[in-house]
């Protein structure tokens, strides 16, 4: 029986049908018997098969228009309801105007008699047809509950749409193994209330639900409206060894169902997000459409986002320049299947070959430059200090020279949090780019450039190349130990998409020589992302996963900070963008120290080009390295 009222198969649909029509015969049938015993005009028996027949012949054509039978029954809800209203009044006016034109004239029935039978049987019909569904959709619970004695006890975070979405989906997938305990929502509006039969609890109620309803997940949407208080039930879950699982847009499910066992675990970018930063899209889209872009590094982590949301605001032309073979032959099949439309070119090139970059620009002519592509690992720096000076400094010095050349309208360099007080090589020699940067727009009338050259400097980034998300996961998943060089340690944390939002928001502001400071936030204890992610995959920390600490690498250190003691900030139109206030250094200055630092460099002596950049930055004191003793030569004080 189950099968052939449940299964969403073609001939159930008919199945359902039929039994409608059954149900609105016999509806039928029963309301003539009853006017018939109440009435004093006694119909003969042909009168009477002449009604139910002609009603029966208008209702089941109008039930198909209607589509009664393509719903799901086991989901029948108060849209269902209205339907057969709808469905039974429609068909009691056909019959009532057929009535009037053929059956009262050619029977002589009275219009008493005929209308009292009319009303009569939309209530038994309407109240048959529901209640038939009623008990299909108490028979389906009941069978479903029936097939599994040990179902898994899950919360729903939020009362939202989303949220009854959710519930809605997990129901269509017939998953015979979950049990709805409740819902999420600390709104004092909505606390102790009743959604779809099922409670709405606190976040303060989790550890009583877990006690009482063994309650082993709650779902999360992607979609939530409020992250901090989302994040704080996480927590909660979390601390009382309840799983999180987190669910995309319900436009992503596949037929609008949800099973648990194929719903990922919430990710710790989901767990650290903050509220939803504001932006100026109609002023980003203006200065992006009909551009032609250029994106360095546009297959790493920001490069490839930079690349993703430029695509969205309809440029003329979106050149990836990379030196990676096989991340940029991933990013042009992905971006042929999401933006066929786009007008893409895919460059393999590496930045500091000055020929080959040039070929570039002389055969594209970029409008705007997103220069993303950096080495950015912090110990690799450390013991390839000539590797950095190349890329950082040299590739850097490439791209600006050539931008001013070919009259680039802007030039918008990725930096890091690193180069402020540098403590090794690589934030040391981003500063240096910075001050080329920098200087570069101070000069711009004696260079004859039109070129706006922006700096954006901010933190880590959540889930990026490098970063220790991939790097813990990967730790977990082995069954650890997960390794941390100090107990102390803190960074600030962005999500990607939120890094480069405020990277399209800089540049559209910038009018240039700006260095563009992002609000990252409070400062992460890197121990503390290690514990919720370790919880996150559903085990225990220090006993599950241990936790060891490894000892400071070189040139790292325990905190990151995004203005050194010589700068101060400015606001914004843009409360996550603030402007750092420094002075930039003469470009012929800047440029005679970077010829004379590449020269250096040249003889791949890292001791003396790491000498000669802490020349250049008297602020850069190394950390934990094999430079430390540089610094006694250099304790004077910064001059600017």
């Amino acid at each position: 029986m189950k099968k052939l009222l449940f299964n969403k198969s073609f001939h159930s649909r008919w199945l359902i049908l039929v039994i409608d029509q059954v149900i609105v015969f016999l509806s039928m049938m029963t309301s003539v018997l009853i006017i018939q015993e109440l009435s004093l005009d006694r119909r003969p028996v042909l009168d009477i098969f002449a009604c139910v027949l002609t009603y029966h012949a208008l209702a089941a054509p109008l039930f198909v228009v209607m589509r009664m039978h393509t719903g799901m029954i086991r989901h029948s809800n108060m849209t269902d309801v209205f339907k057969v209203f709808k469905t039974v009044l429609a068909g009691g006016l056909l019959f009532s105007l057929s009535g009037w034109l053929v059956l009262m004239p050619y029977f002589g029935l009275s219009w008493k008699w005929f209308y009292s039978m009319i009303v009569l049987n939309f209530f038994i019909s309407a109240t048959l047809l529901m209640v038939m569904r009623m008990f299909i959709k108490v028979l389906f619970s009941s069978l479903n509950d029936a097939r599994d004695t040990r179902k898994e006890s899950v919360l729903i975070y939020g009362t939202d749409r989303n949220a009854v979405l959710i519930k809605h989906g997990l129901d269509l997938g017939q998953d015979p193994g979950v049990r709805i305990v409740g819902f999420i929502d600390d709104r004092p509006a909505r606390a102790r209330m009743h959604i779809e039969q099922k409670n709405v609890y606190r976040t303060s109620d989790i550890p009583a639900l877990k006690r009482n309803q063994q309650v082993d997940k709650m779902i999360v949407s992607a979609a939530c409206p409020d992250p901090e208080a989302r994040k704080a039930a996480a927590q909660m879950c979390l601390e009382e060894g309840i799983g999180v699982i987190s669910v995309t847009a319900p436009s992503e499910w596949l037929d609008g169902e949800l099973r648990i066992g194929d719903l990922p675990e919430m990710k710790i970018e989901d767990l650290l997000q903050r509220d939803p930063i504001k932006f100026d899209r109609e002023q980003i889209f203006t200065g992006l459409t009909g551009k032609r872009v250029l994106v360095t590094g546009a297959a790493g982590s920001i490069g490839s986002e930079i690349v993703r949301q430029v695509l969205r605001c309809k440029p003329d032309l979106v050149i990836l320049c990379d030196q990676a073979e096989t991340p940029l032959h991933h990013m042009q099949l992905e971006l042929e299947a999401r933006f066929p439309d786009s007008n893409c070119m895919y460059y393999m090139a590496n930045i500091q070959d000055q020929k080959r970059m040039k070929r570039l620009f002389a055969s594209c002519w970029p409008e705007i430059v997103f220069h993303a592509a950096a080495l950015k690992h912090v110990p690799m720096m450390e013991n390839n200090p000539e590797e950095a000076v190349l890329t950082n400094v040299w590739g850097t010095r490439n791209l600006a020279d050539l931008s001013v050349s070919f009259n680039v309208k802007k030039f918008v360099m990725i930096s890091t949090d690193k180069a402020v007080n540098p403590t090794n090589v690589m934030g040391a020699s981003k500063r240096i780019a910075e001050m080329y940067i920098q200087s570069l727009q101070k000069s711009r009338e004696n260079l004859g450039s039109d070129t706006c050259f922006i700096t954006t400097r901010f933190g880590n980034v959540l889930g990026s190349n490098g970063s220790v998300v991939p790097l813990f996961k990967s730790q977990i998943d082995a069954g650890g130990p997960v390794t941390i060089t100090h107990p102390d340690i803190t960074r600030y944390f962005m999500t990607i998409p939120e890094a480069v939002q405020l990277v399209l928001e800089a540049a559209s502001m910038g009018n240039g020589g700006e260095i563009f400071i992002f609000d990252m936030g409070e400062p992460i204890k890197i121990v503390d992302l290690a514990v919720s992610m370790i919880k996150l995959s559903g085990r225990a920390p220090y006993k599950d996963i241990d936790i060891v600490f490894t000892g400071l690498r070189p040139g790292e250190k325990l905190y990151e900070e995004l203005l050194n003691r010589y700068e101060s900030t400015q606001v914004t139109r843009h409360e996550k963008i603030m402007i750092s206030d420094v002075a930039p250094l003469q470009y012929g200055q800047i440029s005679r120290e970077i010829e004379e630092l590449l020269y250096i460099n040249l003889n791949q002596n890292a001791m003396e080009t790491v000498r000669k950049m802490k020349e250049m930055i008297p602020e850069y004191k190394s950390n934990n390295s094999v430079f430390n003793s540089l610094d006694v030569a250099f304790q004077s004080e910064p001059e600017y």
